[in-house]
């Protein structure tokens, strides 16, 4: 898959795509990474990409132009109908599901924007699809293009030494959409606090059961909002179906 970055900042990812283990991604061109600087395409002695607003207000905002150049100079390369994807705060809110659907497609183009924002015309007639991270705002989109292609790099295969190891990561559907349980390595005893006995055991039925358990106890605890009637029995909230057998 290609994903072709458009940023006025291409050299934020370096260290990024030349470290850790997705870095296996990059190399192999399993996740093919490209960068375009919208500067390149615009016109004039100054190569101006930004302006003041319409209306008056703070900051600056990018000019639709030269945005609108380096997509066609994009699509034109590509040959195919890959989305245009811009971070914004009233985007879908990334998730596992959408990052899944990333690493089984054929990517995308993705479109870091700086200042107060892009000209709303750019976004009316180029931008697909509209993505964010959360409830906060960065100073550029670049951190979110970042996390957006490492959640796709580690999930190629051959990313990770184990191959299994990203299905039981948390809100993956192999463990029902749960957030992930706890996890103990040497020594078995530190500072006092001992290693869970189940997880010595060598009954690999029982760890599974407990690592179940407690995939859907701290689901619960910190993540709620994840439960749904299939993690209980008779359509009871997992609080409540305890509250009631503790009264039997």
């Amino acid at each position: 898959m290609r994903f072709d970055v458009v940023t006025l900042f291409p050299e934020l990812f370096s260290p990024f795509l030349s470290v850790g283990v997705t870095r296996r991604a990059f190399d192999a061109k399993l996740v093919d990474v490209r960068f375009f600087n919208p500067r390149d395409f615009a016109v004039g002695n100054y190569r101006r990409i930004d302006d003041r607003p319409f209306g008056g207000g703070p900051g600056m905002v990018m000019m639709a132009e030269p945005l609108a150049n380096v997509i066609e100079a994009i699509r034109a390369e590509r040959g195919d109908a890959a989305p245009v994807v811009l971070f914004s705060p009233i985007g879908q809110r990334l998730d596992h599901a959408m990052v899944q659907g990333w690493s089984d497609s054929v990517g995308a183009i993705l479109v870091c924007g700086r200042y107060e924002g892009l000209d709303q015309r750019f976004i009316d007639h180029f931008v697909d699809r509209q993505v964010s991270l959360g409830d906060f705002v960065l100073s550029g989109a670049e951190v979110a293009a970042i996390a957006l292609l490492d959640a796709v790099a580690r999930l190629q295969p051959g990313v990770l030494t184990d191959a299994d190891s990203h299905r039981f990561d948390s809100f993956n559907p192999s463990i029902d959409g749960l957030l992930d349980c706890p996890h103990y390595t040497r020594p078995e005893d530190w500072r006092g606090h001992k290693v869970p006995d189940v997880l010595l055991s060598g009954n690999h039925a029982s760890v599974e059961r407990w690592r179940k358990e407690q995939s859907l106890r701290v689901t619960e605890l910190h993540r709620p909002d994840l439960l749904g009637a299939e993690h209980s029995r008779d359509g009871l909230h997992p609080t409540e179906e305890r509250t009631r057998t503790s009264k039997a």
